[in-house]
């Protein structure tokens, strides 16, 4: 099947459509597509620190000021969060993209290895929040929903550190930053 693609800035172009299976690739390929904010989630305190990177993160609720979160259960993050009780939302920039490669797992690095090469500070909770985050949620666990692969985490905010500036995006395997 071929879709018509138009808008009043361009040319009508074909774009192939096809269907794929329901599966965890199909998934996982749909939601390429889907551009995402790149948050660092961060727990633990010391050695036992440990992270991930996200773009799952939104809030659940202004009133009171709720986040949710969604982790692979087989993270080495999960235990942590679960283990602290707490996790911080570090809302990262352009200038970011190394920091998102460390929580990432690129190069290997796990627990509080991926920490190094950044400043850190904590607020209200006690969770790891990078100090020059675009913006930093602290949390304490609301609620933890096991589900399937993930585990959905219900924070409340405890407190919020602003520094500004426009968040890192990421959409089909790459970064972007909106100027």
């Amino acid at each position: 099947m071929n879709v018509f693609v138009a808008n009043e800035f361009s040319e009508p172009r074909i774009r192939p459509v096809y269907e794929r299976p329901a599966d965890a690739a199909g998934l996982k390929e749909a939601l390429r597509t889907l551009g995402g904010g790149v948050s660092v989630i961060t727990a633990g305190e010391g050695t036992q620190r440990s992270g991930a990177t996200v773009t799952s993160a939104t809030a659940l609720s202004v009133d009171p000021p709720c986040m949710l979160v969604s982790l692979n259960r087989s993270s080495s993050t999960w235990p942590v969060v679960e283990r602290y009780g707490h996790f911080a939302v570090n809302v990262i920039g352009a200038d970011h993209q190394e920091v998102a490669n460390r929580f990432a797992g690129v190069g290997g690095l796990r627990g509080s290895e991926r920490y190094s090469g950044s400043e850190w500070t904590r607020l209200a909770s006690g969770a790891p929040v990078l100090e020059d985050a675009v913006a930093a949620l602290d949390c304490e666990v609301e609620e933890a929903i096991e589900r399937h692969s993930h585990v959905i985490l219900i924070g409340r905010v405890l407190s919020i550190r602003l520094r500004g500036g426009n968040s890192l995006l990421y959409q089909n395997g790459r970064y972007h930053s909106v100027a």
